[in-house]
């Protein structure tokens, strides 16, 4: 499932090819015919995210709610556009850009009370300029649930997915077993902070990379690393691979129907 800092990036994305133009709407696929009927030909006048929630506002007060799941792809093109195939669910076109959305989990024309229905439900998002970081710190300063469970918690923090939770953790050198109440409000500063950063850097280069630069395959004259995620990592999918610090094997096991990645020697409890 694509982390927070992805559908951020698709916001600009959609925004920087649709934002004051009325697109044509159209959903091969069919299932969300009635409301691209509705859409089609109307002002694209604003794009929005919140953790891994996509919006798309049409007139002053149309929103379309796109949440990728698990299989969701969204593909961009020039125009003209390809005959679509039956499996997209919305396409967009104007006279110089297309985009196709396929397999979302969500694909709903909401309204503003049911928006805001959505923002309530999640926790403040790193990448969000109205985000208040002591909002997710009162609910994790009175947990017995493990830092890393909830930090993949979207109601505590959103946007935060299996790669940043694995890679801050050990940024900071917090064993993701510890409990939530045992989090010092300063350790959460630093956390929030990093996630900032992070993620930020993410939305820009549309990848995450977290090694610092003296940790970079250049500085430490080894390979980059190979894997179909990209982005430089500490942790993350590198399971009895060495630290890039101590050397010692990265474990890996399950939490929250996750894998968790971490140090054990530089995250110790």
């Amino acid at each position: 499932m694509p982390e927070g800092h992805t559908i951020h990036r698709l916001a600009q994305d959609y925004a920087e090819r649709f934002q004051g133009t009325a697109p044509r709407v159209t959903s091969p696929q069919g299932k969300f015919s009635d409301a691209a009927d509705l859409l089609n030909g109307a002002l694209l006048t604003g794009t929005e995210a919140h953790g891994k929630h996509l919006f798309l506002r049409f007139r002053d007060t149309d929103w379309v709610h796109i949440h990728l799941g698990l299989f969701g792809k969204v593909g961009f093109g020039p125009t003209p556009a390809p005959p679509p195939t039956d499996t997209v669910r919305l396409r967009l076109a104007n006279d110089t850009a297309y985009v196709d959305l396929r397999g979302p989990t969500t694909c709903a024309l909401i309204t503003d009370d049911e928006k805001r229905a959505i923002h309530d439900r999640l926790g403040p998002d790193p990448l969000r300029a109205d985000a208040d970081p002591g909002a997710a710190h009162r609910r994790i300063s009175r947990s017995r649930t493990t830092i890393a469970a909830l930090l993949m918690d979207q109601k505590i923090i959103a946007g935060v997915g299996n790669v940043y939770r694995a890679e801050v953790l050990f940024r900071h050198r917090i064993d993701p077993y510890r409990e939530g109440r045992d989090i010092t409000p300063a350790q959460w500063s630093a956390i929030w902070a990093d996630l900032v950063a992070l993620m930020r850097e993410g939305v820009r280069n549309n990848r995450i990379d977290t090694v610092r630069p003296e940790h970079t395959p250049e500085a430490m004259g080894r390979p980059p690393r190979v894997d179909d995620h990209g982005g430089e990592v500490y942790v993350y999918r590198r399971a009895t691979l060495p630290c890039h610090i101590c050397g010692t094997e990265i474990r890996t096991a399950g939490l929250a129907a996750r894998n968790l990645f971490w140090c054990p020697t530089c995250q110790q409890p």
